[in-house]
């Protein structure tokens, strides 16, 4: 699938199937290349990107991303982490005393890494590679960091699935523009207001098809007590939170 540049930012989809087409090394190498331009914080680059091609190490992977078939049967995973390892290293070697042990350089290299990966999805895209965002990479990176074995100060922060598409996808719903809008200072808005936001997605056949198969009355209630529940998030809170501090960023909880 292929996009013009008017219709890529509103009609992008992303694909979960990939055909048995092969992506080359050299195309992923310059995709990433290009992408490596994007804005960073003080030109640190704060960031790199491990590249599984080989079916065997995708397969090793996989369980940390639970199997889905995004994953196992991507052409390639690929998984961006916030690096302050080279940096250090270089300041290290360089006479220079460093001091990024702590939350806000963290948060410089998780930023740097985020947008280092969208512009990868962006471009990869633009270009007919199918691209998705696994949301299990902050869950199990003590797991996928072992596999990996990143080093101290390497912390995968996201997972992108890469292929030619076997399907078209499909386009997702957004919230429309007035819900995340604010001009000059925020607008806190009323039940009515943030009701209106939520009434085309709500309105959806499969939103209603995931509130009856759920048993749920609403589709809010499929988001808080099904997909993304309390218990789950502290809990990965927690492991992500520890493994983050045990691999050289030891900055507490409170």
């Amino acid at each position: 699938m292929t996009y013009d540049n008017n219709d890529y930012w509103t009609r992008r989809r992303t694909i979960r199937r990939y055909s048995d087409r092969e992506v080359s090394e050299e195309m992923l190498d310059d995709i990433i290349e290009k992408a490596s331009h994007a804005p960073t914080t003080g030109n640190m680059q704060l960031y790199s990107v491990i590249v599984t091609r080989d079916p065997e190490a995708i397969k090793e992977l996989a369980p940390a991303h639970f199997n889905q078939p995004a994953a196992t049967g991507a052409t390639a995973l690929l998984t961006f982490c916030a690096d302050f390892n080279r940096f250090c290293h270089w300041c290290d070697i360089s006479d220079a005393d460093h001091g990024y042990d702590n939350f806000q350089s963290f948060m410089t290299a998780v930023l740097d890494t985020a947008i280092f990966t969208q512009q990868f999805v962006t471009i990869a895209e633009q270009q007919g590679l199918g691209c998705c965002y696994l949301g299990t990479t902050t869950y199990n990176a003590p797991q996928i960091a072992k596999t990996l074995q990143l080093p101290e100060r390497v912390i995968p922060v996201c997972t992108i699935s890469v292929g030619w598409p076997a399907d078209e996808g499909f386009v997702s719903d957004r919230l429309p523009l007035r819900a995340i809008l604010h001009r000059g200072r925020y607008h806190l808005p009323d039940d009515s207001e943030t009701a209106g936001y939520y009434a085309y997605k709500e309105g959806l056949p499969e939103s209603a098809g995931f509130i009856a198969e759920n048993g749920k009355k609403t589709l809010a209630q499929v988001f808080t007590d099904i997909r993304y529940t309390r218990k789950n998030n502290e809990y990965f809170s927690t492991v992500y939170h520890d493994f983050i501090e045990n691999n050289g960023f030891p900055f507490p909880k409170k």
